[in-house]
């Protein structure tokens, strides 16, 4: 099968979107599919090919809602004159799927869309955009949702969007199937104490304010490590700020903030180390990480941002902290910062229920949400409408 998928941002860029992208493209490329990606023009890629996947480059950048700027004609014309048999739009809210719908009619292959959860849905300035939306979606053969019960899928079905299917996220098999020694990255860190971890960028979306002002209260020893990059406007210099002021006054008591920005290997090294993996995002579709979490045996403690409590239910790995809208933001929670402490330390005094939790969401991540088995069902999808 000749396959598209297209995304914002892809290799070497990192996040949520461009790993799921990754993994069902480098494993249906490995199967034999010709699988290409389009996506975002990134200074930093230094090839057209990455581990067997064609990469086409497009200097474009932004979002129907408000403005898409650059080669929009080229990306255009690219999917009309394509040879390929199906097109897999991921995430919507973004120049590689909005600047389709203007051509829908003209791809002579099939398509699918892959929402994401419509993170603006609500938001005033996207208004307009999801009053068109409906006419957009109902002209894909397929949609996809991580969800069953998410706001996408609601969306879809209050809209009489057809052919609906529900794909939920996962966590490599390659990457988890071995759980190694806590010991090293702890050594190399210098982590001593109970070790609570949190990822994400620091985009300002993912909860580590929250996440230090548990850590501030939380009245035994321990180590918070966030891992995650530099985003243009984001959090990093007020975590930094935070951290530093933390590390001063908390050192007595022996606490400690670390911030990190690790390769991928490192990253999934923390994930296997850590006693407790913290995730308290204001905005998420379906967490990849908390799949991870549970793929290295390690207990988490989430917000209710996206379908994270069905994803509790699923792998029964965590627990959801209380969880609260936020003000203002249309879409986006927080969570109650005392009582997310109060849990936080039912579980530090319960080591065997942490190792219960942990074992858990292995053995369900093992047997339903590795990558391997949630490519078979994409592939099954595009089969299905190529036939």
């Amino acid at each position: 099968m000749k396959i598209l998928h297209t995304v914002e941002f892809y290799q070497p860029s990192t996040g949520g979107a461009q790993e799921v992208v990754r993994q069902l493209s480098e494993r249906m490329a490995s199967q034999g599919h010709d699988v290409t990606v389009a996506t975002t023009k990134l200074p930093a890629r230094k090839s057209k090919t990455i581990n067997g996947v064609k990469i086409s480059e497009f200097d474009i950048k932004g979002k129907l809602a408000t403005k898409i700027t650059g080669e929009t004609e080229r990306y255009q014309d690219f999917l009309v004159n394509g040879d390929f048999d199906v097109v897999m739009n991921y995430a919507a809210q973004q120049w590689a799927t909005d600047l389709s719908f203007g051509v829908l009619d003209k791809i002579p292959f099939k398509k699918i869309l892959v929402p994401c959860g419509y993170s603006s849905l609500g938001h005033p300035d996207f208004k307009k955009y999801f009053k068109e939306l409906p006419a957009y979606v109902k002209r894909y053969d397929a949609s996809v949702y991580m969800s069953p019960t998410y706001q996408d899928i609601i969306f879809a079905k209050k809209h009489g969007v057809k052919n609906l299917h529900v794909i939920p996220n996962g966590a490599d098999e390659g990457e988890f199937s071995k759980i190694s020694s806590k010991r090293k990255f702890r050594k190399k860190y210098g982590i001593k104490h109970f070790f609570i971890l949190t990822l994400g960028s620091h985009t300002g979306a993912k909860g580590h304010d929250e996440a230090l002002d548990v850590f501030e209260h939380f009245p035994f020893p321990c180590t918070l490590v966030i891992i995650g990059n530099k985003v243009e406007g984001g959090c990093y210099e007020k975590c930094v700020q935070r951290a530093k002021e933390l590390n001063h006054f908390k050192r007595r008591r022996r606490k400690k903030v670390i911030l990190l920005d690790l390769n991928r290997e490192d990253t999934v090294a923390a994930l296997k180390s850590a006693d407790l993996f913290l995730f308290l995002s204001n905005r998420e579709a379906s967490p990849l990480v908390l799949f991870e979490a549970a793929a290295a045996g390690t207990p988490f403690i989430a917000s209710g941002a996206g379908n994270s409590e069905e994803i509790v239910k699923w792998t029964g790995g965590g627990v959801i902290a209380k969880t609260i809208p936020h003000p203002g933001r249309p879409t986006d929670v927080s969570v109650d910062v005392q009582t997310t402490v109060q849990l936080l330390k039912q579980l530090w005094l319960n080591p065997l229920r942490r190792r219960r939790l942990g074992r858990t969401g292995r053995k369900n991540w093992r047997e339903k949400f590795t990558w391997d088995k949630i490519t078979k069902q994409y592939l099954k999808l595009y089969e299905d409408l190529t036939r």
